[in-house]
C-alpha cells in the first residue's frame, strides 16, 4: 500500500546532501582552487596560577581575524601568514594576552592567562580553574532565578501578540580571495569579493534571500498566522525548487528560542544554557559585571561540562535586579562537538523590555562556516539576520486574520516586489556588496561551461531533466529508474517523464514505458491529473486538490512493497535472495486528493486491477478434492474502493517534483485506511474489507540522540486468497529501508491481522565521542529493533472447500511468537555511509533464511 510522506531514509540521504553541498561543488567544478602557503602554529593555554588547561580560549590572527578555538586540554591549531603578526587569546574569565610572532618564532606556544577577580554584589568570584563545583554554586543559583523568570517575561503570555520580522540569508564561498580562478574570463569575479563576519576573510556572495513578514498570535484559541509582505532570492540555488528549498532552510538556520530546554538548528537538537537539566548539563560562572544600556549586567558564561555534547559555549548578560531580565545572548558550538561541514558558528542575540517588563528580542545573528572537510581549503560562509520591529500586544485591527486556513499567506505580489520596496522596507540596508548576487549570477550564466554544469547537477538533485532551457514544459524522469533488474524481467530499461506547470498551471500527465529482456513483455504508465488549485511548477505542491486518472500495467514484487522508493529504482537492483515473488498487474484507478493547512488529508480511489499469476514464480493454485491435484487459475480481478485519512499537524518537509521528503519527523503523523469491495460489484472476484492504522514520530532525548518509532496495525475481515492478506515487507536488497525486515523472506509469513514495530535509536556519538581513538573518527551509534506480531483465521486457510489459492512454497502461518530482528550499526563513517549488523532473532529454523547480515545506507546529515 502507498504510504506518502515518509521519511525516506535511503533517498533522502543522499538528496539532502546534494542540497547542501551544491553551491561549494558547483564552484570546485568550473574554478581550480589552490591556496597559498600558510604556516601553522600550535599552541597550549594554561591558567598561569593552576597550570591546568583553558578550554574554549578565543585565538584569532590580528591582522586578518582568522582565528579557532583552544578545545578540552587548552590545545589549539592556527593557521597564520608566514610574515610577522600578532595573534590574540582571550577566555572566559581571564585578561586578554597579545603574542607577537615574527617569521623565526616557534611553531609551538605556551600561553599562559592571568586570571581576573570580579565583584558581583557580595559575591566574589574567581574564575581560576579549579574543580568545578554545583552545590553551593552562586552561578547556578543564579542561572535557576533566571530561568524561573522566563514564563513571566515571555511575550506569548499576552492575549495577543505581533510583529513585523524581516530575514536576510547571505551564503558565500569563503576565503575567495586566496583562490586563483581558473581562466581570465572569469576575472570579473574580483569586483563581487566581499568580507566574512567571522574571520574576516575574503568572501563570494553566490546567493542571497529576504523575506519581510508580519506575525499575529492569539493566546486562546491558539493561533499563529504569518502575512508575508515581500519575498526574493537570487544566486545558484535558483535551479532547486524554490519551495523545498525556503523548507530545508528553514528548518537548518530555525529561530533560535534561547528559552526552550531544547533549541533546534541543523535539523539537530542542542540543550539550551536556560533548560531545565543545564544545571547538570553546563558549567556556569560569573564572570564580570558590566552597564549595557544602562542596566548593570552580570555575565554568565557556560560551557558544556562535556564536551563532545550538544550544547553551547557562550555568555548571557543578565539585568542585576529582581527581573533577572536577559539582554544580550551570545552562543558559539563546542569545540570537540561530532557536528559534520560546520566549522564554526556564533549566534548573537539582542533583547529589550516592554514597559511592562516583557522580553522582546530585537535582532538575532548567525554566521556560519560550512566544510566538505575540515581540512577543506574551500567552504561556504553563511550569514542569517532577523530582526523585529513593531512589537504589540494589542488585538489586530483585522481579527479575521486568524481565520485563514493558511499558517502562511503570501501577500499579493509578495514575490514580486521592487527595489524600492525593500529600499523602504528593510529594517537594516544590504552589507558591502549583498545586493550584486543577482548581477553577478546574470554573467556568470553567460558562459556555456557554467551555465551546463549548473543545469547538470540541478538534474541530479532533482532526479529529471529539463527539455528546454526557460520554462521547460516536460521533464525526463526519474533518472534512476533507467535501467535496474529483477528476476522476472531480467535487465529492465525504462524511459518516462511528466509536465509542468509551464505546460498547463491545472493539467498534468506522467507517463512511462519499460521492457524486460527477459520477460520480453512491454510495461506502461498512462496517468492524467487536474489540479483545481493552480500551480507553479509541479503538479505535487502543498496543498494538492486534485483529481487524478491512470492506467498502469507492470510487475508487482508481493511482499515488498517499497514504501520509500521505486521498485526499480537501481540501487536495489542487487539482492540477497532471488526474487521469486513476482506476478503481473494490470491497475486502472481514479483518485481524488484533498489536502489541508491544518496538516489533515483525505484521499479516495476507486480502482480495478488485475493479477497475473507467472507459473514459474507464483502460480495460483485451488486444491482439488482429490488429494494432490490442483486447478490452476489464470488471474482474478477486484474492483474496489479505499478511503485514507492523514493528520501530520505542522509538518516540515523538501517538496521534489515527485517526492516530499521530511525534514523534520518531531511531530507525530497519524494514517488510517480502509478497502472495501464486493464479490459481483465492478468485476471483483471475492467481498474483502481491510483497515490498517498507523503511527509515527520522533522522540528526542536531549543529549542522548532521539529515537524515530514507527507503529502499525490491521486487519483483513473477510475470507481472501493470499495475495490479498497482510504480508510483512521483505527487505531483499542490501540496503537499510525503514518499515522493512532484512532478514525476512518474501512472503514468508501470511497474515489476515497484525502489529508492527520499527524503533531506530540515533545516539549521535554519545557513547564513541567518550571513547579517545573512535572520538577522532566521529562515528555514531545506531541501535534498531522491529518486529511483526500477526495471526490467521482458520477461514483464510486453504481447503478444498473454501476455494482460496494454495499458498506458496515457503509461505508460513505466524505462530505465538512475533516475528523479531534487531541491528547495532555505526553512521557518519566518512560522513555518509551507515552500516548495520542485524540479527533475525526468532522462527530461525525455517529453511532458506538469512540468520544474520551487513546493511548499508547513505545518510547525510549534519
Amino acid at each position: 500500500m502507498e504510504r506518502l510522506n515518509r521519511f525516506r531514509g535511503f533517498c533522502f540521504s543522499s538528496f539532502c546532501d546534494n542540497i547542501r553541498t551544491y553551491l561549494v561543488t558547483l564552484f570546485l567544478l568550473l574554478f581550480g582552487v589552490s591556496v597559498q602557503a600558510q604556516k601553522t602554529v600550535t599552541g597550549y593555554v594554561t591558567d598561569s596560577i593552576s597550570g591546568e588547561p583553558v578550554s574554549y580560549a578565543s585565538v584569532y590572527v590580528k591582522s586578518t581575524g582568522t582565528g579557532t578555538r583552544s578545545d578540552d586540554d587548552g590545545r589549539f591549531v592556527l593557521k597564520r601568514p608566514s610574515v610577522s603578526t600578532e595573534i590574540v587569546i582571550s577566555a572566559i574569565g581571564y585578561v586578554e594576552k597579545t603574542v607577537k610572532l615574527t617569521s623565526g618564532s616557534s611553531t609551538t606556544l605556551q600561553i599562559q592567562m592571568r586570571p581576573a577577580d570580579y565583584q558581583l554584589k557580595e559575591v566574589v568570584v574567581r574564575p581560576k580553574k579549579e574543580r568545578y563545583k554545583r552545590k553551593g554554586n552562586p552561578a547556578v543559583d543564579f542561572v535557576k532565578n533566571v530561568m524561573a523568570a522566563n514564563e513571566k517575561n515571555d511575550p506569548r503570555q499576552h492575549n495577543y501578540y505581533s510583529y513585523e520580522r524581516y530575514e536576510k540569508v547571505t551564503f558565500a564561498l569563503n576565503d575567495f580571495k586566496n583562490n586563483k580562478i581558473a581562466g581570465k574570463k572569469y576575472d570579473f569575479l574580483s569586483a563581487y569579493i566581499d568580507s566574512s563576519d567571522i574571520s574576516r576573510k575574503p568572501v563570494l556572495n553566490i546567493s542571497e534571500r529576504e523575506k519581510l513578514e508580519t506575525i499575529y498570535f492569539r493566546k486562546s484559541p491558539h493561533t499563529e498566522k504569518t502575512i508575508i509582505l515581500g519575498k526574493k532570492h537570487s544566486g545558484m540555488d535558483e535551479v532547486i525548487s524554490p519551495q523545498g528549498m525556503e523548507a530545508m532552510m528553514n528548518e537548518t538556520f530555525k529561530d533560535v528560542d534561547l528559552f526552550k530546554n531544547n533549541i533546534s538548528l541543523f535539523t539537530n537538537k542542542f540543550v539550551s544554557p536556560l533548560s531545565s537539566i543545564g544545571p547538570s548539563f553546563y558549567k556556569y560562572y560569573l564572570a564580570d559585571t558590566v552597564v549595557l544600556e544602562g542596566d548593570s549586567c552580570a555575565i554568565l558564561s557556560f560551557a558544556p561540562a562535556n564536551s563532545e555534547s550538544f550544547g553551547f559555549v557562550g555568555q548571557m548578560w543578565v539585568t542585576l535586579d529582581s527581573t533577572w531580565f536577559v539582554k544580550r545572548a551570545r552562543l558559539l558550538l563546542s569545540t570537540n562537538i561530532n557536528l559534520n561541514f560546520v566549522e564554526d558558528m556564533e549566534i548573537d542575540q539582542s533583547y529589550t523590555r516592554a514597559p511592562d517588563g516583557t522580553r522582546l528580542v530585537q535582532r538575532d545573528f548567525l554566521t556560519t562556516d560550512f566544510k566538505l572537510k575540515s581540512n577543506s581549503k574551500s567552504g561556504i560562509h553563511a550569514r542569517r539576520l532577523v530582526t523585529f520591529k513593531d512589537q504589540s500586544f494589542d488585538p489586530p485591527e483585522d481579527m479575521s486574520i486568524f481565520s485563514i486556513p493558511e499558517k502562511e499567506k503570501l501577500a499579493d505580489g509578495a514575490e514580486s516586489r521592487k527595489e524600492d520596496f525593500w529600499k523602504e522596507r528593510r529594517h537594516e540596508p544590504l552589507q558591502g556588496k549583498e545586493n550584486l548576487v543577482a548581477r553577478m549570477m546574470t554573467q556568470l550564466r553567460s558562459y556555456p561551461a557554467f551555465y551546463y554544469t549548473e543545469k547538470v547537477i540541478g538534474a541530479l538533485v532533482a532526479g529529471y531533466i529539463p527539455t528546454r532551457k526557460e520554462k521547460n514544459l516536460i521533464d525526463l524522469g526519474p533518472m534512476n529508474t533507467t535501467i535496474s533488474g529483477n528476476s522476472l524481467e531480467g535487465a529492465r530499461f525504462r524511459v518516462g517523464g511528466m509536465t509542468t506547470a509551464n505546460l498547463n498551471p491545472h493539467w498534468f500527465g506522467k507517463a512511462y514505458l519499460a521492457y524486460g529482456t527477459k520477460d520480453k513483455k512491454l510495461k506502461y504508465l498512462a496517468e492524467v491529473e487536474y489540479s483545481f488549485l493552480r500551480k507553479k511548477e509541479h503538479q505535487n505542491e502543498f496543498p494538492i486538490h486534485s483529481l487524478k486518472a491512470s492506467y498502469n500495467y507492470d510487475i508487482d514484487q508481493l511482499g515488498q512493497h517499497y514504501l520509500y522508493t521505486n521498485k526499480d529504482n537501481v540501487f536495489l537492483s542487487v539482492k540477497r535472495k532471488r526474487d521469486s515473488r513476482v506476478t503481473y498487474l494490470r491497475d486502472a484507478r481514479l483518485e481524488y486528493t484533498r489536502e489541508f493547512y491544518s496538516g489533515f488529508s483525505y484521499k479516495a480511489i476507486l480502482r480495478y486491477r488485475t493479477q497475473y499469476a507467472t507459473p514459474n514464480f507464483v502460480p495460483f493454485l485451488k486444491m482439488s478434492e482429490i488429494e494432490g491435484e490442483y486447478t490452476p487459475v489464470k488471474d482474478y480481478s477486484m474492483g474496489e474502493l479505499e478511503v485514507r485519512l492523514r493528520y501530520a499537524p505542522n509538518e516540515k518537509y523538501y517538496q521534489s517534483k515527485s517526492y516530499r521528503y521530511p525534514v523534520s519527523l518531531d511531530m507525530p503523523v497519524f494514517t488510517l485506511s480502509h478497502i472495501v469491495a464486493h464479490k459481483g460489484v465492478m468485476g471483483s472476484d471475492y467481498s474483502y474489507n481491510c483497515t490498517e492504522f498507523g503511527f509515527q514520530k520522533r522522540f528526542w532525548f536531549s543529549a542522548f540522540g532521539y529515537t524515530d518509532v514507527i507503529l502499525r496495525a490491521g486487519k483483513v475481515w473477510d475470507k481472501v486468497p493470499f495475495p490479498l492478506l497482510l504480508i510483512p515487507n521483505a527487505n531483499l536488497s542490501y540496503t537499510i529501508q525503514p518499515e522493512s525486515f532484512t532478514q525476512m523472506n518474501a512472503m514468508e509469513f501470511l497474515n489476515d491481522q497484525y502489529v508492527s514495530w520499527d524503533v531506530t535509536y540515533y545516539a549521535n556519538g554519545w557513547i564513541f565521542n567518550r571513547i579517545p581513538f573512535l572520538k577522532k573518527l566521529q562515528w555514531r551509534e545506531v541501535g534498531t529493533f522491529r518486529g511483526w506480531y500477526g495471526d490467521l483465521s482458520k477461514k483464510n486457510i486453504p481447503t478444498a472447500e473454501n476455494g482460496l489459492f494454495v499458498f506458496p512454497e515457503g509461505s508460513y502461518v505466524m505462530g505465538k511468537m512475533p516475528y523479531m530482528e534487531a541491528g547495532v550499526g555505526i553512521e557518519n563513517i566518512f560522513k555518509f555511509l551507515r552500516l548495520d549488523y542485524v540479527w533475525r532473532l526468532t522462527y530461525r529454523d525455517h529453511p532458506h533464511i538469512n540468520k544474520h547480515g551487513v546493511r548499508f545506507s547513505m545518510r547525510f546529515t549534519f
